[in-house]
């Protein structure tokens, strides 16, 4: 197992880490829309989705893979009424490459943010 680390995203908030590499698979823990520097970005459901991809984007690239390998997405949103916004940005990172998800709402997300992303994905 490897452990993934960039400091072009978040560090983590806690006892995990950004992913790690276990065979060919990397498993990301799920990004919220902080910067690269902690900094929680606020703003709207659209503008927090984009900080999560580019945060996730990050740590597939230090992984060796990227969004075009992804397999699995689970997305976490706190208010099911959002979904279509956030739907149609997801829709811009996964355009023509479309892996298997899951979005589930849930009550409460870390930092109060309104989504969190997590994905699997083969590395290069």
């Amino acid at each position: 197992m490897k452990t993934i680390h960039t400091n072009l995203a978040p560090d983590a908030i806690g006892p995990y880490s950004q992913g790690v590499i276990v065979n060919n698979m990397f498993y990301s823990s799920g990004q919220i829309p902080l910067t690269a520097e902690g900094e929680l970005l606020q703003g709207t459901v659209e503008e927090q989705t984009h900080q999560v991809f580019k945060n996730l984007n990050a740590v597939l690239e230090e992984a060796g893979a990227s969004f075009e390998t992804v397999v699995k997405a689970t997305v976490f949103i706190k208010n099911m009424d959002d979904f279509p916004r956030i739907n149609e940005v997801y829709g811009e990172y996964f355009h023509t490459h479309k892996p298997a998800r899951s979005c589930v709402e849930v009550a409460r997300l870390p930092k109060d943010v309104l989504v969190e992303i997590e994905v699997i994905a083969l590395v290069k």
